[in-house]
């Protein structure tokens, strides 16, 4: 994995990005904005997953009411996603939110940029930039034709020149797109040209299913290359999944918190137990264990201890048994069924 690419640090509600700060995980509400009670018991189901930066659509005056709510019930930063309206970026900040996302040149005049960039300067709130694909200026989309990576920093950065323009730099830039690639091309160029912060991810990916593999592809990639200071899984599901997808891409490239990594085989025509359910039974058990160890799930006693030795604790199975192992030594042989009372009771001792 390539060095963490360090970028200027951003205080979002006391949660700090860039520098060599943890990547924070993130994710935006999908309630109606003007239900307080909805944007309130989700977002708290989120936090209570481990979210740790929630974003809430702004787009009437009603919906600040909820943004009130948030902060009154949330231990954890709130971001207000605005279009166009200055006014109800103004009134966030009133209303005590850690972050605003906006684009600049979406909110009209040089006045009304200015008093965005005072307003959140004072009040110590920082902005989010957030171009992507489809929000792309009719004059730069002319230039390259497409929205193409190149169009897509020059989009980023040109809403950053409107912000510093008022001396304004605690910012931090997200350039998404629905295309893996394109996603991934874009931010190496942003990086390569600024020093803010970057959000990533990839938007409108999908479902459960093809929006996490789109997700796992490019954020992945980016955060390989050391990019990348928080993150968002956009999916078309439950807020809910984009948490567990958000860590379990950091971890699968060596970004995570600490906690449970689960290695487990495929099965082949050896495995005599029933290892599908044995290793999801293992995963949902160790969800919430905060120890920084490796566990394996192995089929069968041929390659379980050996492809598995740098595991902590593992199992392999057998016919009707199975093999308690730790870092490749077996400890007892037990019958099948205790292999996961008695895979836990080790993984206690650790």
């Amino acid at each position: 994995m390539s060095m963490r690419v360090i970028k200027k640090e951003i205080n979002i509600g006391g949660i700090t990005i860039g520098g060599n700060h943890p990547v924070a995980v993130q994710s935006m509400l999908n309630t109606d904005s003007e239900d307080k009670e909805a944007c309130v018991n989700q977002a708290l189901a989120l936090e209570k997953a481990g979210c740790q930066i929630i974003r809430i659509s702004v787009p009437t005056k009603k919906s600040l009411e909820s943004v009130y709510a948030l902060k009154e019930s949330l231990t954890i930063p709130v971001v207000a996603d605005i279009h166009f309206d200055y006014q109800l970026a103004c009134e966030s900040v009133a209303a005590g939110i850690d972050k605003i996302r906006i684009n600049p040149g979406n909110i009209g005049s040089d006045d009304r940029v200015k008093i965005v960039a005072n307003t959140c300067k004072n009040a110590g709130v920082p902005i989010r930039i957030g171009v992507n694909s489809g929000s792309l200026e009719k004059s730069i989309l002319s230039k390259y034709g497409s929205p193409t990576p190149e169009a897509l920093v020059e989009s980023a950065l040109y809403h950053a020149s409107l912000l510093e323009k008022f001396d304004f730099d605690d910012i931090v830039i997200s350039i998404k797109s629905s295309d893996v690639v394109r996603t991934r091309d874009a931010y190496r160029l942003l990086s390569s040209k600024c020093n803010y912060p970057l959000h990533v991810g990839v938007t409108e990916a999908g479902t459960s299913t093809m929006g996490l593999i789109k997700s796992a592809a490019g954020i992945g990639a980016l955060l390989m290359d050391g990019i990348g200071d928080t993150i968002r899984v956009s999916l078309t599901a439950d807020p809910i999944e984009e948490i567990a997808a958000g860590f379990n891409i950091l971890k699968a490239v060596g970004r995570g918190r600490d906690g449970v990594t689960i290695v487990s085989c495929p099965t082949c025509g050896r495995t005599k137990i029933d290892l599908i359910g044995l290793a999801n039974k293992v995963e949902n058990a160790l969800a919430s264990c905060n120890k920084n160890i490796k566990v394996a799930v192995m089929g069968c006693a041929v390659n379980g201890p050996g492809e598995a030795k740098e595991a902590d604790i593992g199992i392999a199975g057998g016919d009707g048994c199975g093999l308690i192992f730790k870092k490749g030594v077996i400890l007892r042989k037990v019958p099948e069924e205790a292999i996961f009372d008695e895979l836990l009771k080790e993984i206690e001792l650790l």
